[in-house]
């Protein structure tokens, strides 16, 4: 389970306009009309052509779990692409990200101060810049560390550092143990 890059995505979820198809048939529908077949949603699904002909015509109405979770994953995957797009467009350019997590932070800095890790639960607005590096990491594949990574050293700049405004000697933000994390545009 990845959660940085889950938290990410349904941030973006949220500025869906319409419902994402709860049957199945429509799930099905949907997703042949996107990739212009039956054989294509077969594969992709790992059932059969006629398994997905099956669900189209309503035939069968309800998958088995696993099937269930991964028609509903590639649905989501899919839906409204342009919203979606406009969603990330506006946190990258004007709205940014807000960050919203219990964790445990530490940092490495100088001799003489108190670098022990402790509970903290955040909620940071981050700007642009930032929501920029997530948003492009999340988009070339960067793995759950990565994305954990970037999002302490957003931390460091806008929590601990206050824009550079204090703390202007601290090396690195520890961001670990996380209980709760979610993202909001």
């Amino acid at each position: 389970m990845s959660m940085f890059g889950d938290g990410l995505d349904a941030a973006v979820q949220k500025a869906f306009t319409r419902p994402v198809p709860k049957s199945a048939g429509a799930q099905m529908r949907y997703l042949v009309k996107q990739l212009k077949g039956t054989k294509a949603v077969a594969q992709m699904l790992r059932i059969s052509q006629r398994t997905v002909e099956r669900y189209v015509k309503d035939q069968i109405k309800k998958p088995r779990p696993d099937l269930a979770a991964r028609l509903e994953n590639e649905v989501r995957k899919r839906w409204q692409p342009q919203i979606r797009a406009q969603a990330r467009q506006k946190a990258v350019t004007t709205g940014g990200i807000v960050i919203d997590t219990r964790a445990r932070l530490g940092y490495t800095a100088p001799v003489g101060t108190t670098d022990q890790d402790r509970l903290r639960h955040l909620t940071v607005a981050l700007p642009p810049h930032h929501a920029a590096r997530l948003f492009d990491a999340q988009e070339q594949g960067a793995t759950d560390q990565q994305l954990q990574q970037i999002a302490a050293e957003a931390l460091k700049e806008v929590y601990f550092q206050d824009n550079g405004r204090r703390a202007g000697q601290l090396e690195e933000v520890r961001l670990t143990d996380i209980e709760h994390l979610e993202f909001d545009l």
